[in-house]
């Protein structure tokens, strides 16, 4: 296969997005991996490209095949919609929330069309998105509506783990009774699906317990007895390679140890906490389950130290070399 062609939107012009691409991009990981193109505002780069001292030249271009691949230039499709004497970086602003959505719809237009083969997505801002009238929460919303997916999954990588989410954004209470038998079951089938899709074939899955010590057969708790156990033997009957309930004081180690291929967390900080307390700056998102790839960094805007030569491009380098990584071999849905 040729190089993989990246995709990288900005994210928000007044956050660390900016910095962090152009401090990737010139970095040894990340010279001559891949055909980098980045959707976003030219103005915007130039100033970041002063902040970061980064050496590097922007290539304006029009489509990808017009870049201007080598370790010198950044390819930038430019959307021109930052008003530079508007921008105030470390701040808040509609105009920045509205800019960072275009650059993703522009990336996911790419995608869709074949012409980048991963999407890797850069920090955006929720009050900014608000402000500049965008009815999306986060990344994952945005890329179900754009590539008509429903109910896309949230998959974690970190060195040798895995790990899937049975719940993401609601309250620890809800994420509870959501912790059913008939969800387990079609969480399990489609994450299976979607680790497939990247073009992980083998091994099985792990699911974690979600009570202490997994409820120690009902004396406290009995999610595991009577949603958990019967969810995965019903999995096993019918052919899912299926481990579990798993302690969550030690699936997570187990997996990362090579045991398991993936855990399917029950809640969002069982997973969150496993793998950043790994490695925070080296855990990376991927949506799975859509037509097209996408990883992204796992963190924020970082306002408050924006514009100051100071955000760490790890994991945006991680999350290039994991896009990298998979697009030869994930499967079109």
């Amino acid at each position: 296969m040729d190089k993989v062609y990246v995709g990288i939107p900005m994210g928000d012009p007044a956050g660390i997005g900016p910095e962090i691409i152009v401090k990737a991009l010139s970095s040894s990981e990340i010279k001559g991996l891949a055909n980098c193109v980045i959707i976003g505002d030219k103005n915007v780069l130039e100033n970041a490209l002063k902040i970061t001292n980064a050496p590097l030249t922007i290539n304006c271009i029009e489509n990808v095949k017009e870049g201007k691949y080598d370790e010198q230039t950044l390819n930038v499709i430019d959307l021109k919609n930052v008003d530079m004497n508007e921008l105030k970086i470390g701040e808040v602003s509609g105009m920045c929330g509205k800019a960072a959505y275009e650059y993703i719809e522009k990336s996911i237009e790419l995608a869709n069309a074949g012409d980048v083969d991963v999407v890797v997505t850069t920090p955006i801002n929720k009050e900014s998105l608000k402000a500049g009238g965008v009815n999306f929460i986060g990344h994952t919303e945005m890329f179900a509506h754009l590539t008509d997916t429903k109910d896309p999954l949230t998959l974690f990588e970190v060195q040798n783990m895995r790990v899937f989410f049975l719940s993401r954004h609601v309250s620890l209470r809800k994420s509870c009774d959501m912790v059913k038998k008939d969800r387990i079951i079609d969480y399990v089938v489609r994450c299976m699906d979607a680790i497939k899709q990247l073009g992980v074939e083998d091994g099985t899955m792990a699911i974690a317990g979600l009570n202490p010590h997994c409820g120690e057969h009902g004396l406290f708790g009995d999610e595991e007895v009577e949603e958990i156990m019967p969810a995965i033997e019903w999995l096993n009957q019918n052919g899912y390679k299926v481990a579990g309930p798993i302690g969550a004081d030690s699936v997570f180690h187990q997996a990362l140890e090579g045991r398991f291929n993936s855990v399917l967390s029950l809640y969002h900080d069982q997973g969150h906490i496993a793998t950043k307390t790994l490695d925070f700056h080296r855990t990376i998102s991927i949506t799975c389950g859509m037509p097209i790839l996408r990883t992204s960094v796992d963190h924020g805007t970082a306002l408050d130290i924006a514009g100051k030569n100071i955000a760490s491009p790890v994991s945006l380098i991680e999350a290039i070399q994991l896009g990298v990584k998979y697009a030869p071999n994930f499967k079109h849905k």
